[in-house]
């Protein structure tokens, strides 16, 4: 009976006043993850979220760079909880950092040295599963490169009468992904094998984290991807689909094409979680090939990560950039022609092999090419030199005396549309990254058409008034001039100035513009789309920015004002906008010649201009030679096309057979007869 009471007394004890237990420190070291341990004795066998658990972790750590280190608590069970990660950048130290479910305040959102009480990143509460607590707890430190190390100088844990909670992940109008990697950490490189499942029971249905994985269930490889966003907490995942054997599969997800190449894209510091997907979405209906996006929520080894944008990689693929696949045996003649994915990027990192050009900024800094396709490791030698050359000729004929000859200056090597919806989109949304970063350009085979071509556009979470430096938040000015308003570090080539200082390039983007303002780059129509994906997003942004309660706080590089909610956030994100595109409206040069004949039929017309479906064409036609009329988009592509022999005098044609499926935007009608050719832009609204 002595021993029954002291057991009671012991047990109410603990229930009443908790118990803390103390690790052992230890040196951190670069790269490597450092493993203390303590050994939790005399508690009861369960842990709960109600009457008694895991209360508090604390800690102190001496680091000269924060960013660098990321604390993880592993639970006898295996249950692992990140404390933190990639928090506080290159300040110093841990000093006295206490972390529990029931602090006011976030530890994503605060500085070093992180002195106080904080919520941690993610919830305790997941230890408190009625797991027996007494076993051996571990405090995994691992301090990523970077050439800064530190000391783990203490640490414990509390158990007692406020357990840490959490509020479980249950549904979702998304699709939800859900990764189990064994709690093993998702590396940099190279791919480590999990397992994935994606629930996806169609538009407005509800899905369940226990609902069967109907839209993928199945081994993927997975790493981390992102230069600056690797930085971030939450974390942005490149992996590729494989089969139960682990062998690289092509798979269709949610729909899109098939392939085995993928991005989960964290949106961490795009707080409207949508600034890829508008630019993506808004290229595609310019008739150009941008990434696919769907947004989705991520659960990652059982724990809630928020929001995420499951998106295809930029690939030679007939479904993604279609240009011909180059063989290595493809070293002569046309084969050696295309195709060629190239970028302009920052040389850090892998895959950054490539060549410097012979033409520098206008700060006179180096412009790096690197190779994208084929791969540097798989590109052959005369392959290199094949594209290096065709690319130096473009480029000496830009910036040669007679650059806008267009027989024999840059539009003999390049697709100027290409070149204008390129600046179009990075200048609407003042891209900060623009021309100089995450640009992509291509070449097709000669055969098939072989010039020059700009995109896929790529990365545009810090544009559209999201980046403050740079001038990245003022709505005025343009970007292209990037050297002018922020010299030093990356800079873009001389492309796009030199190009606008030709007339007819100018005149072609103020009418490109001109269109696109009266269909998809309105006010109105951005506003919607914008609108569409918040109201999407509705309930998930709920528990995303409760997981990452960033709001109204600064996440670099968010320009102030931050405001403090949601729709806050979407209000001003609109209102940079309304700014911006006003700003360009009342600054951009050249003139719109739209309707304007370029060679002389007789009496020729064409109406109504704009117009729905319906094109009337009228001329006056001697009748001695068969009429052809047809109908181009801006990049040549013929989408319609009539010919007859016409009556002596005036002929009137109503070209009704327009396919109904034409989208918005800017053509070309052209006319022949005989030796007499006549182009005049059109524009379907």
């Amino acid at each position: 009976m002595k021993r029954l009471l002291s057991s009671l007394a012991l047990v109410s004890s603990v229930l009443s006043f908790g118990q803390t237990f103390n690790g052992t420190s230890g040196n951190i070291q670069d790269n490597q993850e450092l493993v203390r341990s303590v050994n939790v004795s005399g508690l009861p066998t369960s842990i709960n979220q109600t009457t008694f658990g895991l209360e508090q972790v604390c800690l102190s750590i001496t680091h000269t760079w924060d960013a660098d280190v990321t604390a993880t608590l592993e639970a006898p069970d295996g249950t692992q909880i990140t404390l933190f990660a990639a928090l506080g950048g290159d300040g110093n130290n841990f000093a006295g950092t206490c972390l529990r479910g029931d602090a006011s305040a976030s530890i994503i959102i605060q500085e070093a040295p992180f002195s106080g009480v904080f919520k941690p990143q993610s919830s305790l509460g997941y230890a408190n599963n009625n797991q027996n607590p007494n076993g051996i707890w571990k405090l995994r430190i691992y301090d990523s490169a970077g050439g800064d190390e530190g000391t783990l100088d203490s640490w414990s844990i509390t158990f007692g009468n406020a357990p840490s909670t959490y509020q479980p992940f249950v549904s979702s109008n998304l699709p939800i992904i859900i990764l189990n990697t064994n709690n093993q950490g998702i590396p940099d490189e190279p791919k480590l094998e999990a397992q994935m499942r994606m629930i996806d029971n169609g538009p407005g249905n509800i899905n369940h984290v226990t609902d069967s994985p109907n839209a993928y269930n199945n081994k993927i490889g997975i790493e981390r991807r992102g230069s600056s966003s690797a930085e971030f907490p939450q974390k942005s995942y490149g992996f590729e689909t494989r089969d139960v054997n682990g062998t690289v599969k092509d798979t269709t997800l949610l729909g899109m094409p098939v392939e085995h190449d993928w991005i989960l894209y964290a949106p961490y510091n795009d707080k409207s979680c949508m600034r890829n997907i508008l630019t993506y979405e808004l290229a595609n209906k310019m008739e150009h090939y941008a990434s696919r996006t769907i947004l989705c929520e991520l659960v990652l080894n059982d724990q809630y990560q928020g929001i995420y944008t499951l998106m295809e990689k930029i690939k030679r693929d007939p479904n993604r950039v279609d240009i011909s696949k180059l063989l290595p045996t493809d070293i002569s003649g046309d084969d050696l022609t295309g195709g060629y994915i190239i970028k302009i990027d920052k040389t850090t990192g892998p895959n950054n092999d490539g060549w410097i050009s012979n033409y520098q900024s206008e700060d006179n800094s180096d412009i790096t090419f690197l190779y994208h396709y084929p791969k540097s490791d798989d590109i052959e030698q005369q392959q290199k030199d094949y594209i290096a050359a065709y690319i130096d000729s473009f480029e000496t004929a830009l910036a040669g005396p007679n650059f806008a000859n267009p027989n024999t200056g840059y539009r003999k090597y390049s697709v100027p549309e290409t070149f204008i919806d390129f600046l179009i989109l990075n200048e609407i949304s003042k891209n900060v990254d623009g021309y100089r970063l995450s640009s992509f350009f291509h070449k097709e085979k000669d055969s098939k058409g072989g010039k020059l071509r700009m995109g896929p556009m790529w990365d545009f979470n810090l544009a559209w008034w999201n980046a403050d430096y740079c001038a990245g938040d003022d709505y005025t000015g343009w970007q292209y001039d990037f050297s002018n308003t922020c010299p030093g570090g990356w800079q873009p080539p001389t492309w796009w100035t030199r190009m606008m200082e030709d007339p007819w390039f100018q005149d072609e983007v103020k009418c490109r513009w001109t269109t696109l303002r009266q269909t998809f780059l309105s006010n109105d129509s951005l506003y919607t789309k914008i609108d569409s994906i918040a109201q999407y997003i509705n309930e998930a942004k709920d528990r995303h920015f409760d997981k990452w309660p960033i709001l109204g706080a600064y996440t670099w590089p968010n320009p102030e004002p931050f405001p403090v909610d949601y729709p806050g956030e979407i209000a001003a994100f609109k209102s940079w906008i309304l700014d911006r595109a006003a700003w360009i409206d009342n600054n951009i040069q050249g003139t719109c010649h739209l309707g304007i004949i370029e060679q002389e039929i007789a009496s020729l017309s064409v109406y109504p201009n704009p117009f729905n479906q319906n094109l009337i064409v009228s001329w006056f036609s001697t009748g001695l030679n068969t009429t052809k009329i047809k109908l181009f988009d801006l990049q040549g592509k013929e989408l319609y096309q009539f010919q007859n022999l016409p009556n002596y005098g005036m002929n009137v044609l109503k070209l009704d057979g327009i396919k109904s499926d034409l989208t918005s935007g800017m053509y070309w009608i052209e006319i022949q007869e005989g030796s007499s050719i006549s182009r005049i832009k059109v524009v379907k609204n």
